[in-house]
């Protein structure tokens, strides 16, 4: 199954990207969590660092159930950051970092008052 995430940001996107609802992937030799995503509906693996994990999503630790826990919370706007990348590099696999979450046009929230 895969879902269609609606964000103002991908409606200039040339192409079309769709998330599937497969489980992440831990890899613990390099800290991350892959997940899949089609771009014209073609596959690419993208990640997730541990890093991005706990400063954004709440991972206490760089552990497996750690890191896939914090990625269930923050899905959508793991998604939403990760299309926005995908559309900014052509649809080439991406590595979404600390960082990024950061980077003005990557927020969904940004500039928003509270």
């Amino acid at each position: 199954m895969s879902a269609i995430l609606s964000r103002a940001a991908w409606e200039d996107a040339n192409m079309t990207i769709t998330f599937s609802d497969d489980a992440p992937v831990f890899d613990g030799a390099n800290l991350t969590v892959s997940f899949i995503a089609a771009v014209d509906g073609e596959p690419v693996v993208c990640v997730i660092t541990a890093e991005a994990l706990e400063d954004h999503f709440g991972a206490d630790s760089p552990l497996e159930d750690s890191l896939l826990q914090a990625f269930q919370r923050g899905r959508a706007r793991i998604r939403s950051v990760c299309a926005e990348a995908l559309d900014q590099n052509g649809g080439e696999s991406v590595v979404l970092h600390s960082g990024l979450f950061r980077v003005e046009g990557m927020e969904p929230d940004r500039g928003l008052k509270v």
